[in-house]
This record gives structure tokens, C-alpha cells and sequence, in this order.
């Protein structure tokens, strides 16, 4: 056992310099063991899409091409969840397909309730966001840190607070270049 221990220690010892060394980071020892890329394609998600492995997935989960999904998040596709291509899932995000309100209301005597949830394409959700089951985000949505998305938000929109509701819209250029319009001002990414 002992020797089994040193041998995990200077494992540990190297792959945390390699990480350091290479890209200035220093992960939890699961992080870097596991590839973020080979988790996501054994899920079934899109090409270049990357998991972290201290991430929740359950259900019926289907995530596009070249999607972040960050640390400590949680993705309940008990009821159904997509999620489309390019978007950041940022860290602690947690989607919800279900909920146990009437069941734990009623004593267990109803049922659980489903719904699916849909993310589009090309968005930004901030971290610490809940989002809750039934729920339709359309492409091109920023969410703002810390929201809680009950209510569909579309195509376009800056939508940030509890709840969530929409604050301005995003204006995606010929160029690529990005502009958000806000209530209060324009700025530019």
C-alpha cells in the first residue's frame, strides 16, 4: 500500500507540474488524470466539446460541437436536455429538467414533474446560473452570473436576474465582432 501511495504522489507531483508548467493552472488531482475531450465524446457530445470531470450528467443529455461545459455543474436530463453548438456552460451552472414540488407536497402521492430543457446555439451562461426544467433558450443569449432562468428567453438577449429577464440584446456583426445593447448603453466585445 504504501508503495501503491508513492507511486500515486509522484504521479501527482508530475502531471501538476506539466499543467502548471504549460498552462499556469493548478487542477484537483481528478482533473489531471481525466481528459475533459475523451469524457464529452463518450457521452455522445459534439466534436470538441469538453466536460469537466467534476460534472454532473443524468438522463438524456445531448450537447453539440465545440462546447465548454465548466467544473461543478449539473446536467439533469431526466426530462430532456440539449444543448447547441459553441455555447459556455460556466462553473457551478446547474440545468434541471425535473422537479419533486408536488411530490414532496403532496406526500409523495404525485408525481415527479418533466420538462425538457433546450439551449441554443452560441451562448454564454454565467456562473452560478440555475435553470430550471421547461425552459427554451434561444441562440445567441448571454445569461448573466447567478441568474435563475424560469421563463423561455430568446434569440438575441442579454437576460441577467432572479429571475432572469431580459436586459438588452446581442448584435453579432458581419465580422464576428459582438455588441450588446443594454438599456442603459452600448458596449462593444
Amino acid at each position: 500500500m504504501d508503495r501503491f501511495f508513492q507511486r500515486l504522489v509522484e504521479l501527482y507531483k508530475k502531471l501538476r507540474g506539466d499543467v502548471r508548467e504549460r498552462w499556469q493552472r493548478d487542477l484537483p488531482f481528478a482533473e489531471l488524470l481525466f481528459d475533459r475531450w475523451e469524457r464529452a465524446a463518450a457521452l455522445g457530445f459534439g466534436e470538441g466539446t469538453s466536460i469537466y470531470h467534476h460534472s454532473y450528467v443524468y438522463g438524456d443529455v445531448r450537447v453539440g460541437k465545440c462546447t465548454w461545459i465548466g467544473p461543478y455543474t449539473l446536467l439533469d436530463g431526466s426530462g430532456g436536455l440539449t444543448i447547441g453548438d459553441y455555447c459556455s456552460i460556466s462553473a457551478g451552472v446547474q440545468i434541471y429538467t425535473h422537479d419533486t414540488v408536488r411530490w414532496a407536497l403532496s406526500g409523495g402521492h404525485a408525481e415527479y414533474e418533466h420538462a425538457p430543457v433546450s439551449i441554443g446555439s452560441y451562448c454564454y451562461i454565467g456562473s452560478q446560473t440555475v435553470i430550471a426544467k421547461g425552459v427554451t433558450i434561444g441562440d445567441h443569449c448571454l445569461i448573466g452570473a447567478c441568474s435563475f432562468v424560469n421563463r423561455d428567453i430568446p434569440p438575441y438577449t442579454v437576460a441577467v436576474g432572479v429571475p432572469c429577464r431580459p436586459v438588452g440584446r446581442v448584435h453579432v456583426g458581419p465580422s464576428g465582432d459582438i455588441t450588446f445593447l443594454t438599456e442603459r448603453r452600448h458596449s462593444k466585445l
